[in-house]
């Protein structure tokens, strides 16, 4: 007899596969349908042959007593699924002492329903050193709820090298939160078990996020010490925010759930952690190996990520490559992915298809995009239908983007009902966008507790909001503190309402970072009043003598500049007043000129005085009248004294009247004696 344990299990041969987590290659190619369907069938035929002589053969070792034989014809017999013709070989072999045949007539009486008669054939494989079946046992043992007995016979597989004992023994560790889960994790994706590898990434890919996150927090404090002392400018980190003074309109574009790859529920944006920003680097580059080899076994989740990888990294090629493989093995999610990045080419129509594909598949981020989509259209029935699908697949995108469809038709009241329904569901922007529509129709009261749930969960817009509410009813103290919060979020219009605050109070460092922030995320006006600040503490230029060289210009008039092209009126006057300072007549008159064009009457007013200076005094006089019919008491003097030198007495006594009226004090001294004067030279 031999002795147990001396012999390989069928299972660890080959020669009995359960179902392996094994797959094609990635880049295998299926053969043509001509001549090598020809091929493949006669292959089929010749491997059925072998099969069978291989059989026979088997049979007739077995009949003659032989051990070895009984127990490969019993495996054979079994991966066929005929179980009553494998029992009792693998019984005879099982009896003479082969663990092979102990481990596979543990599967057959399983795959029978007679689970505790299996687990004792395993325990005797087990015992006599087959990997398999430890790990068998092990799964049989966790499935009754017995773990310390199931973590001891899959670490007697794992230990083995057994590949699905290393995985099973790492989904126990994970479970109980073990940190050697890791390790035998490692261990099963290195002998190829693709969930494994898979898994593996993902705890190394969370890592790296983590680890980012912390370099980030620990980045801005280092930023805002930095701040604190004045030692630079910041840019703003949130961009595009349209809100005013008077609050925010609540028309954002449709949230369309651009598939961020997590586990665990969609997210809403499309942004990612940059790949090569040097933070948790080693962790993250790990994890891509992992993904690029479970992807490559055919693991269609971690394409998906594998693919979120590389278009982060700008690789959208290669990225779109895995997002098809994922979505072609059915995940919803990748053929949603690879519908953006075909829209962001220029494809929307094959989008489209990709977004249907998933959408019928229930992603709720890809019936959004197709509402987006028709939306974009004008078909707004359309829009509306996948919109509602979206919420059918649990995403309370859905809601908020019919509430914005609602309320860009003018459809209040259906607009607030799905504003409440996504923001009762815990959606922030449609808290946000719900507080506005009521703010709208004077709802003041209802709308607070909404910019204060929305704020809370960590809406800028709201928080914002919560400020221009509170600054609305004289309450600064508590508007400043919703600002500053905005502000430390990058909201620019936040930011610059902070700096207004702490010019008010004379803190004007604090106010300088702030309108650093504020102008740097775009805001013209942070720009006009940061140029200011500077302006101010800068000591008076020469005066500028022709023939000297035209000096560089200096920081602040590069905020100036800024804002002027930004369509600033002031900044346009202060920039033509700089430029005629340093004797550039051309360029302070663009400026003065799109100022006044764009309707400052200080434009007006001094292109008016340019004009004037080089002898186009009738020009200038058209430019003074636009100014004086905008309020300038200076350009209602200026036209009265053109007319009275022209002999129009009438007419420069009603701009001396007009000056008088629209002072300030000292014109309008000067303008009354003109008029005085006038009046007299016309009663003589």
């Amino acid at each position: 007899m031999d002795v147990m344990g001396d012999k390989a299990t069928l299972l660890e041969t080959g020669r009995f596969a359960q179902p392996a987590d094994i797959a094609l290659p990635a880049d295998f190619v299926m053969p043509a349908e001509s001549a090598s369907s020809v091929e493949s069938v006669r292959a089929a035929d010749e491997d059925e042959t072998g099969d069978a002589v291989e059989e026979a053969r088997q049979r007739l070792a077995a009949e003659a007593g032989d051990t070895e034989a009984m127990s490969v014809l019993g495996a054979m017999l079994l991966r066929r699924g005929d179980l009553d013709g494998a029992e009792p070989c693998l019984r005879g072999a099982t009896a003479a002492g082969d663990r092979a045949a102990a481990n596979n007539l543990g599967v057959l009486l399983h795959q029978r329903g007679y689970a505790d008669e299996a687990a004792s054939w395993w325990r005797v494989a087990a015992v006599a050193g087959s990997a398999a079946a430890a790990h068998a046992l092990g799964r049989h043992h966790r499935e009754r709820g017995d773990e310390p007995a199931a973590e001891y016979w899959l670490r007697q597989s794992a230990e083995q090298g057994h590949a699905l004992g290393a995985y099973a023994l790492a989904d126990l560790l994970e479970h109980r939160s073990d940190a050697a889960a890791e390790r035998w994790m490692r261990v099963a994706a290195e002998r190829g078990h693709r969930e494994a590898a898979y898994r593996l990434a993902r705890v190394l890919d969370q890592r790296a996020e983590q680890e980012e996150r912390a370099a980030v927090r620990e980045g801005r404090k280092i930023a805002r010490a930095a701040l604190e002392i004045g030692s630079g400018s910041r840019e703003a980190v949130r961009e595009g925010r349209d809100a005013g003074r008077g609050g925010r309109e609540g028309r954002a574009p449709a949230r369309d759930g651009r598939a961020a790859v997590r586990d665990g529920g969609p997210a809403v944006g499309a942004g990612g952690r940059g790949a090569d920003n040097g933070v948790g680097t080693g962790a993250a580059e790990e994890a891509e190996q992992w993904y690029r080899q479970a992807a490559a076994r055919g693991h269609r989740r971690a394409a998906l990520h594998l693919g979120a990888i590389l278009e982060r990294r700008g690789e959208l090629k290669e990225a779109g490559r895995w997002y098809l493989t994922s979505a072609k093995d059915g995940e919803p999610r990748a053929a949603c992915a690879l519908g953006f990045l075909l829209r962001d080419a220029g494809d929307t129509e094959s989008a489209a298809v990709w977004w249907l594909r998933a959408a019928q598949d229930g992603d709720g981020n890809a019936a959004n995009a197709l509402g987006a989509l028709h939306a974009e259209r004008g078909e707004t029935q359309t829009a509306e239908r996948w919109y509602r699908a979206a919420m059918d697949a649990g995403d309370v995108n859905g809601a908020y983007n019919l509430g914005l469809l609602c309320a860009e038709q003018g459809r209040t009241a259906q607009a607030e009902q799905w504003y409440r329904r996504a923001a009762y569901a815990g959606h922030r922007e449609a808290a946000n966008a719900l507080a506005i529509l009521l703010l709208q129709v004077g709802d003041a009261s209802g709308a607070e507790p909404w910019f204060s749930k929305a704020a809370e969960a960590g809406s800028v817009d709201a928080a914002f909001n919560l400020g221009i509410l509170f600054a609305g009813r004289g309450d600064d103290a508590t508007a400043l503190v919703w600002y500053e919060r905005a502000a430390a979020a990058g909201h620019t219009e936040a930011a610059l309402q902070v700096a207004i605050a702490r010019l008010r109070d004379g803190d004007e460092r604090a106010a300088e970072r702030h309108l650093r922030c504020a102008a740097g995320g775009g805001s013209a006006e942070a720009a006009y009043r940061l140029a200011a600040v500077l302006d101010a503490r800068r000591p008076p230029a020469p005066a500028h003598e022709l023939g000297e060289p035209v000096r560089e210009k200096n920081e602040c008039e590069e905020w100036y500049e800024r804002a002027a092209s930004q369509g600033h009126r002031r900044a346009q006057v202060r920039v033509g007043m700089l430029a005629a300072g340093r004797g550039d007549v051309v360029e302070a008159a663009r400026w003065y000129r799109v100022a006044a064009e764009s309707g400052s009457r200080n434009g007006a007013f001094n292109l008016g005085l340019l004009l004037a200076r080089e002898g186009s005094e009738p020009e200038a006089a058209v430019w003074w009248a636009r100014a004086a019919d905008a309020g300038h008491g200076r350009a209602a003097l200026r036209l009265a004294l053109v007319y009275a030198r022209r002999g129009e007495l009438a007419e420069g006594k009603r701009w001396a009247d007009r000056a008088v009226a629209l002072g300030p004090a000292e014109v309008a001294e000067r303008a009354a004696r003109l008029r005085d004067a006038l009046r007299d030279e016309l009663s003589a």
